[in-house]
């Protein structure tokens, strides 16, 4: 079989996301190369395109984007965590992402903490995120709204 063939054939099992992108311009850099690409090369070449790293790069762009919007609290933390552990983040950068990224409502009550009662590790920022979000969802700072299937949605108000 030829090596092209051989390529194309691997090709044909990738879809969608990475995959199917990867896939898509591989195909067009094979249609316009006259000579046959080397195998080594190739497997090479998806070793790095599918490696941990990628998954990891993947991970520290979505945990940069992640932001709580009107994600519950605790929700949006389970979430965050699992991120954080997938993107490999240290301790400071990933205190930084969680003022940033956590309801600004709720990061500004925890500044006003006194001095000596502000978190200063990763584990406390989540106990004060957890505390304070909680409290926050259970006054004022949200609605909740009943559903067919009687579930609850909280619905943070607009201000």
């Amino acid at each position: 079989m030829k090596t092209n063939n051989r390529i194309t054939a691997i090709l044909a099992y990738l879809r969608g996301g990475i995959a199917g992108i990867y896939m898509q311009r591989k195909l067009n850099e094979l249609d316009k190369e006259t000579r046959t690409q080397n195998w080594e090369d190739f497997i090479q070449e998806i070793k790095i395109t599918f490696s941990n790293k990628t998954k990891v790069a993947d991970a520290e762009w979505k945990i940069e984007m992640f932001k709580q919007g009107k994600k519950n609290t605790v929700d949006f933390m389970i979430e965050f965590d699992t991120l954080a552990m997938k993107a490999d983040t240290d301790e400071l950068h990933t205190i930084f992402l969680l003022k940033k990224n956590v309801q600004q409502d709720i990061i500004k009550i925890i500044l006003g903490y006194p001095p000596i009662a502000m978190p200063k590790t990763l584990k406390e920022w989540k106990v004060a995120i957890i505390s304070v979000g909680q409290e926050y969802e259970s006054t004022e700072g949200c609605h909740d709204y009943k559903t067919s299937t009687r579930t609850t949605n909280r619905h943070w108000k607009v201000q």
